[in-house]
């Protein structure tokens, strides 16, 4: 049966009020963390799927149309669900920004870096979410608990991440010095992200995603026309498939799922995801790219999953055992 058009905006609090000071309510459970997991599969296939598309399929275009796609999708599945995209300009404004610094910001400037900065260094400075996610809820917005515990275990997430992608990652830093530091710039960007995301809790998850990636997706259709001249471009067979699968996984469900998290686990624990993303990634690179297995893998693989239980389990539960 279709759900209420009024359900689009859960009506508790306005949503240009400040951040929450708990935005989790509930105690969480096996379902919260899966709803994790799967958020971590679908930014995941991020890395391998966008390796098949760019060879054919220029930057710019090729995150307009995946985002227009994800709009497509998300919508129909609105539509069918008797939910209407709210109409006001706040929420409009409210989506404009988060897709600013969710996405189209942030990676175009990690695109054009990945010019300059071999993909193992930009894998590791990228993971360097989690670390800004803390120092910025710790030191300025102070929304939820951000505890050593947190701290350590992001610490030790990056620690995983520097071992499966190899210690050659970080020698090699410095080297394309301005890129890095665009790099950095993205991941702070991410960071707030998952922070200024939370100021959307009382909207419907998949219209957040859906009004995200439309604006995204319309925003960056005149630079691809004019500079791209996508009907020029002969994209292969194979690209073309990447772009449709990144935008109805990486894009809509990837979206959906992160907001439904950043509702429930707060935004120190959603961003723990980004660790799982690096083994996930590495296995689906394996199987798609036909990649060889890293050597240290199992030893990061620890430390990676160390770093996340350590984000994720609440102190009081590790009190108790």
């Amino acid at each position: 049966m279709p759900q209420s058009t009024s359900e689009a905006r859960r009506p508790t609090a306005a949503a240009s009020t400040p951040l929450p000071s708990m935005p989790v309510t509930g105690a969480r459970s096996w379902r919260d963390y899966a709803l994790l997991l799967a958020l971590a599969f679908c930014w995941s296939s991020t890395y391998p799927l966008t390796k098949l598309a760019l060879p054919s399929i220029p930057p710019i275009t090729f995150i307009s149309v995946r985002s227009l796609i994800a709009a497509a999708f998300l919508f129909a599945i609105l539509w069918m669900r008797g939910i209407k995209v709210p109409t006001d300009a706040n929420a409009w404004k409210l989506f404009a920004t988060q897709q600013l610094i969710n996405s189209t910001f942030p990676f175009l400037v990690i695109t054009w870096s990945q010019q300059y900065v071999p993909a193992s260094n930009t894998v590791v400075l990228a993971s360097t979410t989690p670390i800004f996610a803390f120092l910025i809820t710790s030191m300025i917005t102070r929304h939820e608990p951000a505890t050593l515990l947190k701290l350590a275990g992001a610490i030790l997430g990056l620690a995983g991440t520097v071992v499966i992608v190899g210690l050659d990652a970080v020698r090699g830093l410095g080297n394309e010095i301005v890129a890095e530091i665009a790099i950095l710039l993205a991941t702070i960007s991410f960071a707030c992200a998952s922070i200024f995301g939370l100021r959307l809790s009382d909207y419907d998850p998949m219209v957040v995603a859906a009004g995200s990636v439309l604006f995204g997706g319309l925003v960056l259709l005149p630079p691809a026309l004019v500079i791209d001249q996508p009907w020029t471009l002969q994209p292969t067979l194979e690209a073309i498939v990447a772009t449709i699968i990144m935008g109805i996984v990486s894009s809509a469900f990837g979206l959906m799922l992160f907001y439904v998290c950043l509702s429930r686990l707060g935004t120190l624990t959603t961003n723990a995801q980004g660790y799982l993303r690096i083994p996930i990634g590495v296995g689906l690179s394996v199987l798609l790219l036909g990649e060889t297995v890293p050597s240290n893998l199992a030893v990061g693989l620890l430390l990676v999953m160390a770093g996340v239980a350590a984000m994720t389990v609440p102190a009081e539960r590790l009190k108790r055992r």
